[in-house]
């Protein structure tokens, strides 16, 4: 049975990937990393990830112990350490995010990205611009900080999270060709997102796990 391995820096992300798991990859065993002193930690230091990124380095040590075929390293704000360990390690190790980045460059000239973390929005963003100018495309980004959101998030305002973001995303879609939202847990608000834009919304959970599912595919 294929194993995949999941590090969170929140446990918000778990259910959903769990369930997009079983839904793309049937047959797959989960074990879930979290650690949800990161966000706090990067909040704190103006979002340095070099002070984390042993950490997560030995997240994906334990990944290869407990027999994972492939790691997904599901939070958007840790994502530029992937490459710093991926040459520590002798499986996949893929950035829930990559995808989605990849798709926006190709789908919009003008991409709006928004967050509910500042300390996701600037690595979300420097993402963008590495995946544009990997393209040779020019792209311009209009950012959109919901930090509001993330506020009622934590007092436990699910509802309230989700109705910011709304409106902040629909006028976001006004004025961009395409909106990426760059936290796997924004993902949730797809459903009360107008139905006539709902396409020109990308979000990285089922993207990122299709690339997963590729990985798996690549290994027989």
């Amino acid at each position: 049975m294929t194993k995949l391995a999941i590090i969170h820096t929140t446990p918000a992300t778990i259910e959903p990937l769990k369930a997009l798991a079983a839904e793309m990859l049937p047959d797959c065993e989960i074990v879930n990393f979290v650690d949800d002193s990161i966000l706090p930690q990067l909040a704190h230091n103006g979002g340095d990830v070099t002070a984390i990124v042993g950490r997560i380095g030995q997240y994906a040590q334990f990944a290869q112990e407990v027999g994972a075929n492939v790691i997904l390293e599901a939070c958007s704000s840790v994502g530029a350490v992937v490459d710093e360990i991926r040459p520590n390690l002798n499986i996949p190790i893929i950035r829930i995010d990559d995808a989605m980045a990849e798709q926006a460059v190709r789908q919009g000239n003008h991409i709006g990205v928004a967050a509910t973390l500042q300390t996701t929005l600037n690595p979300t963003l420097a993402l963008l611009q590495q995946k544009a100018d990997a393209s040779g495309k020019s792209v311009t980004f209009e950012p959109c900080l919901v930090s509001s959101a993330y506020q009622k998030l934590l007092a436990g305002d699910k509802d309230g999270h989700d109705s910011d973001l709304v409106v902040a995303l629909t006028e976001l879609a006004n004025s961009a060709d395409v909106v990426v939202l760059a936290q796997a847990s924004m993902a949730r608000v797809l459903p009360r997102l107008p139905e006539a834009q709902r396409d020109r919304f990308l979000t990285s959970p089922r993207l990122g796990m299709a690339q997963v599912r590729q990985a798996v595919e690549a290994q027989g």
